[in-house]
């Protein structure tokens, strides 16, 4: 009788790395950050822990692979621009039509969103390796935001001059927005975004500018 042997599959670096970024997510929402130790990752992806590090350097770089190389680099301005979607008109880029955008991308994301939002709350320890990420999150959303050129109603004024503590207050929206629609019972995210844009964004100054 001749035996059959089943081939072994040898995955490529970029799917290796999809895979262990998908169980890292996964499990990070789940436990947090210091909840979650390199072997559980490998037991994820069954592979060894000196395999796994192969891919990700260190714990520290993974989470560099997860968020600036990862949750970072989706659903942004450029994206939306490229959507073809209301408000994404690069000579009428409107700032609300983003974020509106924004918050439909992520409603679509919801393993991401709760591992950002873990590892967000998980930073408000000095020792935490996204201390200083999360710290300076503000002023670096700012300053990307304000690579682009937002068409504003005129009684706002300039970007520069006018929109940074608004940008701010979008933020802080948002995170609590997506704070509640992770919990029990459930609320619809974008729904709830829509009700804190009409706050944030008043009739009749944003009028035609949302």
């Amino acid at each position: 009788m001749t035996e059959t042997k089943q081939k072994r599959v040898r995955k490529s670096p970029e799917d290796r790395r999809a895979e262990i970024t998908r169980a890292t997510v996964r499990l990070i929402g789940e436990r947090g950050y210091y909840g979650t130790s390199l072997k559980d990752i490998a037991d994820a992806v069954n592979m060894s822990q000196p395999g796994l590090l192969h891919y990700i350097g260190n714990k520290e770089g993974l989470l560099s692979m997860l968020i600036a190389d990862g949750y970072d680099t989706h659903g942004t301005p450029e994206d939306f621009m490229r959507s073809g979607l209301p408000g994404s008109d690069p000579d009428r880029l409107l700032f609300p039509s983003y974020l509106r955008y924004l918050v439909r991308y992520n409603s679509q994301r919801r393993e991401q969103v709760q591992m950002y939002m873990r590892l967000e709350a998980e930073s408000l320890s000095p020792d935490h390796p996204l201390y200083d990420y999360f710290d300076c999150r503000g002023e670096a959303a700012w300053d990307y935001y304000s690579r682009f050129q937002w068409c504003l109603p005129p009684q706002v004024g300039s970007w520069e001059e006018s929109m940074k503590p608004l940008v701010r207050r979008c933020l802080e929206a948002m995170d609590g927005v997506q704070l509640r629609w992770l919990r029990r019972p459930p609320v619809d995210l974008y729904d709830e975004w829509l009700a804190f844009e009409m706050l944030l964004f008043p009739s009749p100054t944003w009028d035609n500018y949302r």
